[in-house]
Formats: structure tokens, sequence, C-alpha cells
């Protein structure tokens, strides 16, 4: 008896196994395929329009198209490889048992999502084929028809890993997920009776639940929406879906895999390590040098990468083992790494500056601009903490002047990447989204002409984490232009511009108040999905008090960036971590005087507009 109930188990891991592999086949190579194809056609209509001067009037109109499938096939394979964004700091301090109830909250919760979404993704697909593109003349369901496909593949892909956890815990957590739902469904009418209060309910406690529970954030902001309009309003539900369809569809947000893909290239085509062998041949023998150059470094390469996570693992592995060799400790290492990653938030093209300028309508030129000086002055700052703290660590031999030149030719391509970015965008001749086109061809042409430093085997591989990391985050894009649709037609945008405004110190307080926010906010729910959530309510309030919308943008992302590196919950700290390879906790109590010094240069920024806005 206990063999065949041992067969019955293999056999089934092993259907299992191969409808994953399957699904994997499915999927992976057509979404490689369509960032390849999205890169070319905006690459052909930049060189047509520019070098030809000949546009091609179906570029934008096939980038678009091609772009939902893309957000949504990718987010698909970032269900496949379990790469969309989740806290786990919580759940990790729990007990076994709540371990495992949060292991399958993280995927009900989206196959409860995904099963009251879908027939209304399709019924708004259908909905769309009534309406004609106007270049290319196609029935607009071949763009809205990414919707339900990738809600279908998802949920597939979330039965599949459900089948994988003990069933008595699945049965638990649907029950759980049930009993919530009847629960909102008998209090109805009371939450219909407090007003705007019942909004605590579904966007504090019930997203916070699931957010601290380690459901990914996209699929939490999502449900705790459809759970409010169904309960406390007559809304069609319908009107997610196209809120979804809105906040991922922004032309804008191609910069999003585009530039992501750029930061692989820069790392694979060793132009990342070129950088930082300049930067240690000019400032590797004086004290602190190495500290320096990987201040200098991260500021560079985000120039570049617009990717965080793209950044430290470009700088960490060139730099981290000759600075443990010249005695530093490893928490200091994991400190002033962490540190960094906030300081160079502000940095172009950041993807939080270009989110802001999708949702804000704040010019992107201008926050490109904006963004310099006050990621300078908190690199500024680090470098001081780091020059206090690096006494008593060796230093190197001083580079003689053939070396520095020598690192200064080959590292010249690299360096000039960052400068070709911000030129292009800032003087018009090219949108942000075309721009990081262009600097993928200049990438690739430095990579097989100058450095010959190009792995083709790396490319597919390149192109769906490219695919599964913007999926992610342009689902909790969509997910959360929902929340914030219903949070506005609650009045509650309106309630809280009130109060804010009424609040005492003028334009300073407002900003004191905000830094405060942002900091809480970056450190649970991230950059991206907090400044998609209320950059539209916070910015307007800003506006009216006196604000310059870029001063406030670069105060808001500065402050997301200190609580996202912050411990305990910040969860770049932990990917700086994981970067690193060293534990959380050697770096725990190090980084708070470089969080210190963060601060005060953000005091600085938001006391002083003209380093926001002085350059405008």
């Amino acid at each position: 008896m206990q063999n065949a109930t041992l067969q019955r188990h293999a056999a089934s891991v092993g259907s299992l196994a191969r409808i994953e592999a399957a699904l994997r086949v499915l999927i992976e190579l057509p979404t490689a395929l369509l960032v390849l194809v999205e890169i070319l056609v905006l690459l052909a209509g930049v060189i047509s329009r520019f070098g030809l001067h000949r546009p091609l009037v179906w570029s934008d109109e096939l980038a678009s198209i091609l772009f939902l499938w893309l957000a949504m096939l990718g987010a698909a394979v970032a269900m496949l490889r379990g790469h969309h964004m989740r806290l786990t700091a919580v759940v990790a301090m729990l007990p076994p048992a709540g371990q495992r109830l949060a292991a399958v909250l993280a995927e009900a919760v989206p196959a409860a999502f995904l099963l009251v979404l879908m027939p209304y993704a399709w019924d708004y697909a259908q909905d769309e084929a009534f309406i004609e593109t106007p270049a290319l003349g196609l029935s607009n369901i071949v763009r809205a028809a990414a919707l339900p496909v990738g809600g279908a593949l998802m949920l597939a892909m979330v039965a599949l890993r459900l089948c994988r956890l003990p069933p008595r815990d699945v049965l638990f957590g649907f029950v759980l997920l049930a009993g919530l739902a009847a629960a909102a469904w008998l209090g109805a009418p009371w939450l219909k009776s407090i007003g705007n209060w019942n909004l605590l309910v579904f966007f504090v406690l019930l997203l916070a639940g699931f957010v601290l529970m380690g459901v990914p954030i996209g699929f939490a902001f999502g449900t705790a929406t459809l759970a409010f309009l169904a309960t406390v309003t007559r809304t069609p539900l319908t009107i997610v879906v196209s809120r979804m369809d809105e906040g991922m569809s922004g032309l804008v947000l191609l910069a999003v895999p585009l530039f992501v893909f750029l930061g692989l290239l820069i790392e694979m085509t060793g132009m990342a390590r070129a950088m930082v062998a300049f930067l240690a041949s000019l400032l590797g023998h004086v004290r602190g040098g190495l500290y320096y150059v990987l201040l200098g470094a991260m500021y560079l390469v985000s120039g570049i990468s617009g990717s965080k996570a793209a950044d430290m693992a470009a700088v960490a592995p060139v730099l981290f083992p000759e600075m443990k060799q010249r005695g530093a400790a490893e928490g200091e290492l994991i400190a002033i790494l962490s540190a960094s990653g906030a300081m160079s938030e502000t940095i172009p093209p950041s993807l939080v500056l270009i989110t802001i300028g999708s949702v804000t309508g704040v010019s992107i030129s201008a926050l490109f601009t904006g963004g310099l000086v006050p990621g300078l002055v908190l690199a500024l700052a680090l470098g001081l903490v780091a020059w206090r703290r690096s006494r008593g660590e060796a230093v190197g031999a001083k580079a003689s002047g053939t070396q520095i030149r020598r690192t200064l030719v080959v590292a010249l391509p690299a360096l000039l990447l960052p400068f070709v970015i911000r030129t292009a965008v800032v003087r018009g001749v090219a949108t942000a989204t075309e721009v990081s086109t262009i600097g993928i061809a200049y990438a690739v042409i430095v990579g097989l002409l100058i450095h010959r430093q190009f792995d083709w085997r790396r490319v597919i591989p390149m192109l769906l984490e490219t695919a599964a990391l913007s999926g992610a985050i342009l689902l909790i894009i969509g997910t959360a232009t929902g929340m914030a649709w219903g949070l506005t037609q609650s009045g509650f945008s309106r309630q809280l511009a009130a109060s804010m405004a009424a609040m005492p110190g003028g334009w300073f307080g407002f900003m004191l108040i905000s830094i405060v926010c942002f900091v809480v906010l970056g450190s649970v729910l991230e950059g991206i999905p907090a400044i998609v959530l209320f950059g539209p309510l916070l910015f307007p309030i800003a506006r009216a008090v006196g604000i310059h919308e870029v001063h406030y943008a670069m105060v808001v992302i500065l402050a997301m960036g200190i609580g996202l590196f912050a411990p305990p919950l910040g969860v770049g700290y932990y990917a700086a971590c994981a970067i690193g390879r060293v534990s959380p906790d050697a770096g725990m109590r190090r980084i708070w005087p470089y969080l210190g010094a963060l601060m005060v240069g953000l005091l600085a920024v938001a006391a002083i507009p003209w380093l926001s806005v002085g350059f405008l």
C-alpha cells in the first residue's frame, strides 16, 4: 500500500513537471522574441525618423500592441520563475505553521484574483474588438486579448504551484479566503454606512495583511481593489481591467524593459567592469579610495541601467574582493552598497523617474535633468561617512600615469554612454523610450567591436530576465492604477488633499510630512508601487502649496530610496546582501551612519529647491 502511494505521488510530481516544462516552452521563447522585436521596431522608428527623415507612422502603434503582450507574458514568466515582488522579511520571522500558511496565501490570493478577473478581462477584450487601430487598421482585440491570455497563463502556473503544496494547507488557505469574502458580503451594509472609513478595512487591514504575509504586491493591490469595489460600490468590475490596461499601456513605460535589458548588456559586455577599473586606478591609493570608487561607479552605472539590482550586481563583484583584502568588514561593504543604492535613485534614467513621469505628467526630460545634483549631494554625504569609517584600512599602490591612461581608454565608451543618454533626451533628439534603443545598439557595438566581449548564449536568458522583471513591475503599475482610481472615486484624494494642505509649516511642513510617509511606503511597498499609488494624489497638492513638481519628485524618490534600503523591512537591503553574499545580520548595525548621512542630504535637498530645479 505504501509503495503504491509513493508511486502515485512520483507519477503526480512527474506529470506536474512535464506540464510546467511544456508551459515554459510555450511562453518563454515567444516572450524573449517579443522583447527583441520591440527593441528592433523602436530602433527602426528612430533610424527612419532621425536618420532617413521618413518617419514610420505605424511603429509606435505596433510597439504599443506588442508592449501589452510583453507586459502580460512577462508577468507570466515572472510567475513561472517566482520573480513577482513580495515582502518576505515578516514571513521569515513566523513559526513553521505561519510560514506554511504564508506559502499558500502567496499562491491562493493570485489564484482568487485571476479567477474573479478572467471573465471581465475577456468581456473587455470583446468590447475592444469594435475599435480599429488608426495606422495598421487592426481590431483592437489583437492588443486587448493579451489581458485574458496572460491571465490564463498565470492562473495555470499558480494552479501548478498549488498542486505541489500539501492539500490540507491549500484547503485551509482557500477556506480562509472564502471566510474573508463571506465576512465582507455579510458586513457590506455596515461597511457602506461608515463612509470612507471602510477604506481602512480594504486598503490598510486587508492590503497590509496580504503584503506582510508575502502575497506578491501586484496581486495584493488587485485583490484589495476588487474586494472594495465588489463590496461597497456598484461599479462594474470591468473597470479594474480597463484601469490595468491604462496603467500598463503608456508608451513611456516601454523604457522599463529596454533600460533593464541595457543594464544587463553593460554587465555582459564588460562596460561596467571597465568603468570600475578606471575609477579604481584614480582613487584606489587614497584612504577610503575604493569606497569612493563604489559610490562613483553606482552614480555612473545608475545612469545607464535604470535598475538598482543590476547596478549593484555590476559593481559589487568587481570591488568587494579587493576591499576585503584591504581590511573592510563584510558588514561595512553591505552598508555602503545599500546606501549607494538609495543615493542613486534619482540618477537618470531611473525607472522610478520614468514611472513618475508616466503617472503624474511631469516632464521626463526635466526629471532627468533635475535628478543629477540631488544624487551628487547624497554621494558627498556618504563619502564623508566612508572617509571616517575607513580609518585603519590598507591602501593600494598608486597607479602610474600609463595605467590610468590605459584604463581610461578601455573605459571611455562606457563613460560616454550616460552622457549620450542624458543629452539625447534633454535636447529632444529622442524620447526616454527611444534613447534606450540607441543605448542598446551602442552597447552591442562596443561589446562586439571594442571590448570584443559578447556572449551570444546569454542573449535569450537576458531577454527572459528583462521580460520577467518588466512584467512584475508593469503588473504592479496596472493594479496600483486600478487602486488609485478606486481611492480617487471614493473621495479619499480630496480628503487627503484638504488634511495635508491644512498641516502647519507651509510648503516645508508638507515636504517633511511627505518625507516621513514615503520613507515608510518605500520600506513596505518599494518605490514604483508607492509612487503609482500615491503620486497622482500628492503631486497636485504639492503644486497647490507652491512646490515645484520636479523638486517634489526628487524628495519623494530619495525618501522612498532610504525606506527601500533601510532594515529591517527594506527589501533593497536584502537584495544587496544577496548580491554581496553576506548575511543580513552583518550589515544591520553598520548601515545606520550611512542612512543618517542620507537623511541629512535629503533634508538639504528638501530645503534648497535650487538643487533640484537650478539647471532646468
